[in-house]
């Protein structure tokens, strides 16, 4: 490999056979086209060469800050992961965006120690794909402020009583979505491999969601995952909150990273 140049790590294929590339994804703008690197016994790294002018020290951190740019890398990436992800007979553990190496030799000892705990993550997620799960509550019904009658608003007692129906009326409807919402995570963890929360954060807005999860289901499940969906999709919906299922994804939220 040149000296203007370095190693880009896509993923790590566990595959019998070379994967074949042909139809691969072109990756990251100014990169080779993906390749498929034998790390023996079944491993194969799927990595591309990238120019230094662009992804070097000094040279990529004033990319980063270009969210636009960030982006699109990013879908760049996901592509080509989520094609090898995709093969039959095969499972993929995807890299971090930026996993860079100077040369192939590198990234080969770099996976070789760590085999165990590669081959390990290789098996749980053999077979499987990951869906994700967004609940949010809706906004209006209880989170409306009622309106008064003019000779009920001149009243302070009715003012304040009807104020504080409002305010029962909504701690009760986001009571009853979040039910809703754990009673869907449990339900569809029934039918998936492995499921996780995301821990609560901070967003902005008004209505951040209830839940955030991830699923990994085994593809013979799939039906049956995507059947309890839409019942729990009703449910929410019964409670006051909207439940959304993406996917299927490259199992990022299962895997440790090969970096």
């Amino acid at each position: 490999m040149a000296n203007d140049s370095a190693i880009y790590l896509y993923c790590v294929v566990k595959s019998a056979r070379r994967p074949v590339v042909a139809r691969a994804p072109e990756g990251l703008a100014g990169a080779t086209r993906p390749e498929a690197h034998d790390a023996g016994r079944g491993l194969w790294l799927i990595a591309a060469s990238v120019p230094l002018a662009q992804y070097g020290p000094g040279k990529l951190e004033p990319h980063l800050q270009d969210l636009d740019w960030v982006a699109t890398t990013a879908v760049a990436h996901e592509s080509v992961v989520e094609h090898f992800s995709r093969l039959k007979n095969a499972a993929a553990i995807p890299a971090k965006l930026f996993t860079l190496f100077s040369s192939i030799d590198k990234a080969k000892a770099d996976i070789a120690s760590r085999r165990t705990s590669i081959d390990r993550v290789m098996k749980r997620i053999a077979g499987c794909e990951e869906w994700g799960l967004r609940v949010t509550r809706r906004i209006g019904g209880a989170d409306a402020v009622p309106n008064q009658p003019q000779a009920a608003a001149r009243s302070g007692a009715a003012f304040l009583a009807a104020r504080k129906a409002a305010r029962d009326a909504t701690a009760h409807a986001r009571a009853a979505a979040a039910a809703a919402a754990e009673d869907g995570f449990h339900a569809l963890a029934r039918h998936a491999r492995d499921a996780r929360a995301r821990e609560k954060r901070s967003e902005p807005g008004t209505n951040p969601p209830i839940l955030e999860a991830a699923f990994l289901v085994a593809s013979p499940s799939r039906s049956a995952f995507k059947g309890e969906a839409r019942r729990q999709a009703s449910a929410c919906a019964a409670a006051g909150a909207d439940l959304t299922l993406s996917g299927p994804w490259p199992p990022y939220n299962f895997v440790g990273d090969p970096q």
